[in-house]
């Protein structure tokens, strides 16, 4: 390929950058309060975004997980630790969901736990699954007489 040649797709590969960056960027702000001090950011990110997309994600390196606390340390009889924010809580799932924006199995997924890892406090799972029996959950029905 000669330097005209490569010259010549590189600007049509930008062109178009340009130009799905701005389809992009107008349909954002017709859906959403964008400040103008933060256009020009917006701009320069989804530009960025789309040429990372497209060269493979070449330039983004993965950075190394860091828990808030050991893997083997966030799972207690009496809580379970969020790996993201190092809060304690009985279960995992709401606050995944609030405040990390994240499904359970995102979470598993992103902290590579194992499939059985809970995401309860085993003492709570406990005291739920015994009142549940007390209630008589769980159980058929006696069938009635007809």
């Amino acid at each position: 390929m000669t330097e005209q040649t490569k010259d010549a797709a590189t600007a049509a590969a930008n062109t178009e950058f340009v130009e799905l960056t701005a389809e992009i960027v107008a349909a954002y702000v017709g859906n959403n309060a964008v400040p103008s001090n933060e256009l020009s950011q917006l701009i320069h990110d989804v530009y960025k975004a789309l040429a990372t997309a497209v060269s493979g994600g070449a330039e983004e390196k993965k950075e190394e997980l860091k828990p808030a606390v050991p893997i083997r340390r966030s799972v207690q009889p009496d809580h379970i630790v969020c790996l993201e924010c190092g809060k304690k809580f009985k279960s995992l799932k709401r606050h995944l969901r609030t405040h990390h924006n994240m499904t359970p199995s995102e979470y598993i997924e992103k902290w590579n736990l194992p499939a059985d890892y809970p995401l309860v406090a085993p003492n709570y799972a406990k005291a739920r699954s015994e009142l549940a029996k007390k209630m008589g959950l769980g159980q058929k029905k006696k069938g009635k007489a007809a």
